[in-house]
């Protein structure tokens, strides 16, 4: 027999059901909050015929985090039901399949995130279609942001690879001698080689590169962003170039670093997150931890085990890799992040800001050279989290 307390709590379920089953309209008599409250923003979203159905468009930066969010409140065969719902009310394949209307699209960020997002629902035809125009606008952004990102990384791995300490076989004896001729001593007939330079090691790659990229939702632009860098960085053989991307599961799509396309089609954006789960993979791909740069790119909302987490960072930190973790990589301002994540890895020495697409070959180039990324990102006022006293790490 159940009691009062257990009987108005199972009447005040079934009245918030029916709340989000009618929608917006019985908003002011049954309000909603936590959990409940998103859940009725994501089908309001989709079905509502207010303001609010018109924010997923096909330009809008809000598809993908939609495409998340509806991932975590509702179960898989609910969420393939809104999916397909939402590709018919967003008018997208009548879109795509019109070559007029594709011509007179403009190149944007978030018109690949959002292809992308949807590709994995799309008929095979419109997901041909949608990947042309995903192309057309990375090929923009790799014409804007590939020569700097080359630039920036050969320069620095130029500087890198002229060593002061030199083993005997990578000592360029020229340029050696022709540092230390004033230390020439004529009556002994000697030259004091004070000074050492080195070709460095160019028989392999001279640092190593690991991208790893949370790909749920929010994340959606710094994905389209990192898949263009890590094709040009792959491009480089003096760097070793690895992407693995990540929710609650972990890809490493490594082997499609040629073609960023490939790259974004080659995941499912939105879903949960597991950092921890992401990170011992990549320590699995890490053999030189003293030249390698670890690029972490979320926005450190862990959903699997935060501890375990930042103890696995501090590990490679310890072990010599240069890492960073990046809250976004876009040109949208403050991202959303979990500040305290972020104050814990500062308290690790481990950096952790927002960058820009601009400054991103700057920062490649600073952490190749292993400067202070604190300072760096201080003299490009990127503002950093700043440390605090971690609990429990």
């Amino acid at each position: 027999m159940q009691s009062g307390w257990e009987e108005q709590d199972l009447a005040a379920r079934r009245l918030q059901r029916w709340r989000l089953v009618l929608g917006g309209s019985a908003e002011q008599q049954t309000p909603l909050a936590g959990d409940a409250l998103q859940i009725d923003r994501a089908l309001g979203a989709l079905y509502d015929q207010g303001g609010r159905r018109g924010g997923l468009g096909a330009s809008a930066p809000n598809v993908a985090r939609w495409l998340g969010d509806i991932r975590k409140y509702f179960p898989q065969q609910v969420v393939r039901v809104l999916q397909q719902d939402a590709l018919q009310r967003l008018n997208l394949q009548s879109m795509l399949l019109e070559p007029e209307l594709l011509q007179s699209l403009t190149p944007d960020v978030h018109l690949a995130a959002n292809l992308a997002a949807l590709g994995h629902i799309m008929p095979e035809q419109v997901k041909q279609t949608a990947r042309l125009v995903v192309r057309r606008v990375l090929d923009d952004l790799e014409r804007r942001l590939s020569l700097p990102m080359q630039q920036a990384v050969r320069g620095a791995l130029s500087r890198h690879s002229r060593k002061r300490r030199p083993r005997s076989s990578e000592i360029d004896w020229a340029r050696t001698i022709r540092a230390n001729l004033r230390h020439y001593l004529p009556q002994q007939k000697q030259l004091i080689l004070q000074t050492l330079h080195g070709f460095g090691r160019r028989q392999s790659s001279l640092r190593d590169v690991v991208l790893c990229i949370d790909q749920s939702g929010s994340m959606a632009t710094s994905v389209v962003y990192a898949s263009v860098f890590g094709a040009v960085l792959a491009s480089l053989r003096a760097v070793q170039t690895r992407m693995v991307l990540f929710d609650t599961q972990v890809v490493d799509l490594s082997d499609k670093l040629q073609d960023p396309v490939d790259v974004l089609f080659g995941v499912q954006l939105g879903g949960g997150t597991d950092i921890n789960r992401a990170l011992a993979y990549c320590q699995t791909l890490i053999t030189r931890p003293q030249e390698t740069v670890l690029i972490l790119i979320s926005d450190l909302e862990e959903g699997g085990d935060a501890r375990q987490m930042l103890a696995r960072s501090a590990q490679l930190q310890a072990a010599g890799v240069q890492m960073i973790a990046l809250l976004a990589l876009n040109d949208e301002g403050s991202p959303a992040y979990s500040q305290q994540m972020a104050q814990d890895y500062a308290a690790l020495g481990i950096p952790a800001f927002a960058c820009t697409p601009d400054l991103f070959p700057g920062l490649m180039a600073a952490a190749l050279q292993r400067e202070d990324i604190g300072l760096w990102a201080a003299r490009n006022e990127l503002q950093t989290a700043a440390p605090v006293a971690m609990q429990g790490a």
